[in-house]
């Protein structure tokens, strides 16, 4: 099979007199218009943009246009807004149910308490990192980062990550050490009221943090919602614990400390797999399906290549190959690879930019089969 060098790259500009789909507006109707009186200089001027036309379709170039380019901007400001406010709304719920339940522990000397405690105030401070994330989120990109700063989301993943499992490990030695030198439990009443503010605290914001990162499509945010829902499951195990000493069981309140070491440990797992899948670059495998789906159904593609998306930040890019007659013109070609690109843009959720490489056919019998344009990189492609 033999390749073209047609591209259509991100989402930009089109340089004056490029066809558009979605902008027809852009065309300039003179161009195609009858001479009328001006036969050389109409052709001249024709010959001159078809060459325009041409260099611009053989290199690396951009479709935006003015208010798509405002629009994406504005959606991305306002999710980071909306993300902000999300975070900050939870550090002041988790940050008061951390006080309240830490003043309890420490009048009571419940170690299940005292590690709900401290983990539902490590959950509040996950919010620095994941603000920091969003603030820097809003930069634009440069020379040096040239995809932005969306990727700053997923390291505050990594710093969230590290929280978690330091909290886990502090939980852990005070459940231990009341294990190894029991202590009794005052105010067991107290406690158990604590642990209900703790599972309402926890609860609502894990509804908030999910509904609101599924919304911006932010992973790190809806993974921290999760985390926040499990920690309501563990202050009802304070619950039971404060219930137990209340029955003459001393050992059940320590006890219960080392269940909600092993619940967040759990969560830990859950949030390290998620972080790790960013980083590296996973999707939703029905992501992927649904962009070839589309590609599939837009006019003149004949067949559709390799398909790759990657998150930055929350927000989604594609690079896709497409295969098209290899009777098409230059011009015609890449106005496959506008249409396919305007097709991703609706079909996938939170697709900011694609990138369209375009193939063509071989030639029909007779014609002459064209030399492969890529033949020069064979020895550059692993297998």
């Amino acid at each position: 099979m033999a390749r073209s060098h047609a591209r259509a790259h991100g989402r930009g500009h089109p340089p004056h007199g490029h066809p558009s789909h979605d902008h027809p507006h852009h065309d300039h109707p003179s161009h195609d218009r009858p001479p009328h009186g001006r036969g050389r200089l109409a052709l001249a001027d024709r010959i001159r943009r078809t060459r325009h036309r041409a260099a611009h379709l053989l290199a690396p170039h951009h479709h935006d246009h003015h208010h798509d380019a405002a629009d994406k901007v504005d959606r991305a400001m306002e999710a980071s807004r909306e993300g902000m406010r999300t975070l900050w709304w939870s550090l002041a719920v988790l940050g008061a149910t951390a006080v309240v339940q830490g003043a309890v522990a420490a009048a009571s000397g419940s170690v299940a308490l005292f590690g709900d405690a401290v983990h539902n105030g490590a959950d509040a401070l996950t919010a620095v990192p994941l603000g920091t994330a969003f603030l820097l989120g809003r930069r634009a990109a440069n020379r040096r980062y040239t995809y932005g700063y969306g990727r700053a989301e997923d390291l505050a993943g990594v710093a969230i990550v590290l929280t978690v499992a330091a909290s886990s490990a502090l939980a852990a030695y005070e459940a231990v050490d009341r294990l190894l030198s029991p202590r009794p439990l005052d105010h067991p009443w107290a406690v158990a009221a604590a642990a209900l503010v703790g599972c309402a605290g926890n609860e609502g914001v894990a509804r908030y943090r999910v509904r609101t990162g599924r919304r911006i499509g932010s992973a790190a945010l809806v993974a921290d919602g999760l985390h926040a829902r499990t920690d309501g499951f563990t202050s009802l195990a304070v619950l039971l614990g404060a219930a137990g000493t209340a029955l003459g069981w001393p050992a059940a309140d320590p006890a219960v400390g080392l269940l909600i070491t092993v619940a967040i440990l759990l969560v830990l797992r859950d949030a390290a797999r998620e972080v790790f899948r960013r980083l590296m670059d996973s999707v939703d495998p029905e992501l992927v399906d649904g962009a070839t789906r589309a590609l599939r159904a837009v006019e003149g593609v004949r067949e559709v290549g390799q398909v790759r998306m990657r998150w930055v930040g929350h927000a989604l890019r594609a690079e896709v190959d497409i295969v098209v007659d290899a009777e098409l013109s230059v011009v015609r070609a890449h106005e496959r690879a506008v249409a396919a690109e305007h097709a991703l843009l609706h079909a996938v959720p939170r697709l900011v930019a694609a990138t369209v490489h375009i193939d063509h056919t071989t030639p029909c019998a007779g014609t002459g089969a064209a030399a492969d344009p890529h033949a020069a990189l064979a020895h550059h492609l692993t297998a």
